[in-house]
C-alpha cells in the first residue's frame, strides 16, 4: 500500500500521511461492524473453514480494489499484493485494539479460538476501509505527485467491465455488510408479503439507475456516450445481481439462511439488496 509501485523511496512524512488516512479509513468504514452484537457472536461460532473463506474472499477485494481504484491504480500485480497484504495487516491490529478496549476480547478467560473468530471477522471489513481511506482520504495535489499528470490518473481510474464489477462487489459489502449480520433484516423479510418484496426489487432498480445516469454523481460522466440505453440496461443488470450476490453472501456468513424457508431466504437477500444495491451503485463511484 505504501509503495504503490513507485521505485523510489518515498519521504517518511508521505507514508506517515498514508498510514494516517488508512488507519482513519479503516475506523469509519468499519465502526458499525465494531459495535455490532451479532458479528460478535459470529466470531464465536464461525468455524475455521468459514473464517478461511472470508479471509480469501477479501484478500481478493484487496486485490481487485487496489489493480483498479486505489491510490495508484495499474501498477504491478506483486505492489498489489504487497498492498493487499499489508492492508489486512493493519486491519488485524486495527481490530485487535478496538476489542480489547471495548472489553469484547480478553486475553484471560477467553479461548484463543474465539477470539481470534472475532478479530478475524472485523479485521476483514476494517482492511478494506483501510484501502479506500488510503486512496480517497488524501488530497488530489498529493495523489498527484506520483503520476506523470492529473489527465493521466483519471485515465487510469476507468477501470474495464471486470474491474467495474469487483468496485460494485466492495460497495456492496461496505454499505451492506454493515446490516446483514443484524436481525432485522429476517424481521422485515418475514413479515413483508411478496407485493412488498416486488416494490424493494423496483426501488432498487431505479435507485441504481437514478444514481449512475441521471444524478451527476462523481464518475457517470462517461456514460453518457453512445448506446446509452443498452449501457444503461447492462450496467443496471450487472450493479443489481452484483448486490444481490454480495448480500446472499454477508447473509450465509452469518447463518441467516440456516432453518429458514427458500422464500425466506430470497426474501431478505431482496431485503438487503436495497442497501447492497446503493453501495453497488453510489458506493461503487464514491471508491472508484
Amino acid at each position: 500500500m505504501f509503495n504503490n509501485g513507485i521505485k523510489h523511496d518515498r519521504p517518511l512524512n508521505l507514508s506517515l500521511k498514508e498510514y494516517a488516512r488508512g488507519i482513519t479509513g479503516g475506523l469509519l468504514f468499519s465502526f458499525p461492524l465494531l459495535y455490532t452484537m451479532e458479528v460478535w457472536w459470529a466470531g464465536f461460532s464461525a468455524t475455521p473453514l468459514q473464517l478461511l473463506i472470508l479471509v480469501v474472499v477479501t484478500y481478493i477485494l484487496l486485490l481487485g480494489y487496489n489493480r483498479y481504484a486505489g491510490m495508484r491504480p495499474n501498477v504491478e500485480w506483486r505492489s498489489v499484493m504487497v498492498d493487499s497484504v499489508e492492508e489486512l495487516g493493519i486491519g488485524m491490529v486495527l481490530s485487535t485494539v478496538v476489542l480489547l478496549i471495548l472489553n469484547r476480547i480478553q486475553m484471560q478467560g477467553m479461548s484463543l479460538d474465539e477470539i481470534m473468530g472475532k478479530v478475524i471477522i472485523e479485521a476483514m471489513a476494517v482492511s478494506i476501509g483501510v484501502s479506500i481511506g488510503t486512496a480517497q482520504l488524501g488530497t488530489r495535489e498529493e495523489n498527484d505527485e506520483e503520476v506523470h499528470g492529473k489527465k493521466e490518473l483519471e485515465e487510469e481510474k476507468e477501470p474495464p467491465q471486470v474491474g467495474m464489477i469487483i468496485l460494485s462487489f466492495c460497495g456492496a459489502i461496505l454499505i451492506g455488510g454493515n446490516v446483514s449480520p443484524t436481525e432485522e433484516v429476517m424481521m422485515i423479510a418475514v413479515e413483508a408479503t411478496p407485493l412488498h418484496i416486488l416494490l424493494m426489487a423496483l426501488s432498487s432498480i431505479l435507485l441504481s439507475v437514478v444514481v449512475v445516469y441521471f444524478s451527476d454523481f462523481k464518475g457517470t460522466g462517461k456514460h453518457r456516450s453512445n448506446n446509452f440505453l443498452f449501457h444503461l440496461t447492462l450496467d443496471t443488470c450487472v450493479s443489481y445481481l452484483v448486490a444481490l450476490a454480495a448480500s446472499a453472501a454477508a447473509l450465509w456468513f452469518f447463518g441467516k439462511f440456516e432453518s429458514v424457508s427458500f422464500w425466506t431466504s430470497v426474501s431478505q437477500i431482496i431485503v438487503l439488496g436495497v442497501l447492497s444495491s446503493l453501495g453497488a451503485s453510489a458506493g461503487r463511484l464514491l471508491i472508484k
